[in-house]
């Protein structure tokens, strides 16, 4: 089995060799590492939205509220949405207000679809499908953002520390070539 001719050249140093597969290796972490990653972090994400997702609708319910009065118009002409009041009753027969953010001008008595916790306080919506999906995707490309940022740093890191180590093989090298190229004795 023959080598490669690069791998007898005389001139190839230690350091160049250690470049040469510091670079191999750094590819394949970036071809098969990266994707594994990146597919890893996004399904762990999307397994742990998901479950969170179920705990969260276990925990909450939905009311149907009304508005107790007209949601107010403001008068600068923002048609964002403004707070209003909504009742709703309990299962146990309690009335429960809350401030929700309607369109204005909406009528007293509009149903308004809210999340309550076991004790009838207004909550946000479970985590969706859709959520946990986009968390997961952020994930995915997070990971593999700061992976290609770590092999790079890890790539340019050690071409310094390696070029640092023959720069001074080379001024060594030269401290005892020179005299006698020069014809100066060494000091």
């Amino acid at each position: 089995m023959s080598t490669h001719p690069s791998r007898r050249n005389p001139v190839r140093r230690t350091s160049d060799r250690i470049q040469w597969w510091l670079a191999r290796v750094l590819l394949a972490v970036m071809v098969i590492g990266l994707p594994a990653a990146a597919v890893s972090a996004g399904l762990l994400t999307y397994r742990a939205q998901m479950h969170t997702g179920h705990v969260e609708s276990s925990a909450r319910h939905t009311v149907t509220a009304h508005l107790t009065a007209a949601a107010p118009v403001p008068s600068n002409n923002d048609y964002s949405r403004v707070p209003a009041t909504a009742a709703w009753t309990a299962a146990d027969g309690t009335t429960h207000t809350a401030t929700v953010r309607m369109w204005p001008g909406e009528r007293a008595g509009t149903p308004v679809p809210l999340w309550v916790n076991h004790q009838d306080t207004v909550t946000s919506a479970p985590l969706t499908r859709g959520q946990a999906a986009a968390a997961a995707w952020t994930t995915a490309a997070m990971t593999a953002g700061t992976l290609s940022l770590l092999c790079l740093a890890a790539w340019k890191g050690s071409v310094c520390v390696l070029d640092h180590h023959r720069y001074a093989q080379w001024d060594a090298e030269w401290s005892q070539v020179e005299p006698r190229w020069s014809k100066r004795l060494p000091s």
